[in-house]
């Protein structure tokens, strides 16, 4: 698949430098979640995802360092799986956890077949797919899915672009948990928050949907 602008940025300076401004470990996810929400990461996957068995096969979307699937591990999910296109950081997760499943992959070609995993999730990816592509790829997220999406992503009631540090094509807010929901007939809200930035007007939006008709 030809690379799209999105890809060849994240893969090269560009995302490399993103990944060594994020946070490395649960404890250093949490500080920022509290800083920035007045709540830790952990306390908002346990509202969203706590009660699900421990067993469930889980896919993270995008998962750079691996500190998402860390936390989950941490709350005692044992089949946790990611794809990420970038080296280093599939490197770096790879050498904290054996018990991680990471491999290289694209949002947009998803290398698992249909309905693999119980549970499908991304935290700030949706956000840095172009609206040309996020089509596709919200498809292939409900393709790998047998029962659960979750997402945790900047909130905009309309699609709106912001300039990311300096540079346009890179990020957008929107309502994702809608967007899902108008594609696919048979997916389900089943829980939904906005947390409010502590410092400033922003929002993000933490969902959970759910398959009427499992694949």
């Amino acid at each position: 698949m030809e690379k799209g602008y999105q890809t060849e940025k994240w893969q090269g300076e560009f995302g490399q430098a993103y990944t060594k401004r994020n946070p490395h470990t649960v404890q250093d996810t949490n500080s920022l979640y509290q800083k920035l929400y007045g709540v830790t990461r952990i306390e908002m996957n346990r509202e969203f995802i706590g009660a699900l068995p421990s067993s469930i096969r889980i896919l993270e979307i995008g998962s750079n360092m691996g500190a998402q699937l860390l936390m989950l591990q941490e709350m005692g999910f044992q089949n946790l799986y990611g794809i990420e296109i970038q080296i280093e950081a599939i490197e770096f997760s790879k050498s904290v956890s054996r018990r991680m499943h990471i491999i290289p992959g694209t949002a947009s070609d998803i290398p698992f077949k249909d309905s693999f995993f119980d549970l499908v999730f991304t935290s700030g990816v949706l956000i840095h797919i172009s609206p040309r592509d996020i089509r596709n790829v919200t498809k292939e997220v409900y393709r790998c899915s047998r029962k659960y999406i979750w997402g945790f992503e900047y909130f905009a009631e309309e699609y709106t672009e912001i300039v990311y540090r300096g540079e346009k094509n890179l990020l957008w807010k929107a309502n994702f948990a809608r967007m899902y929901l108008d594609l696919f007939q048979d997916l389900s809200l089943t829980k939904e928050k906005k947390f409010s930035y502590i410092g400033d007007n922003n929002v993000d939006q933490m969902f959970l949907l759910e398959k009427t008709v499992e694949k």
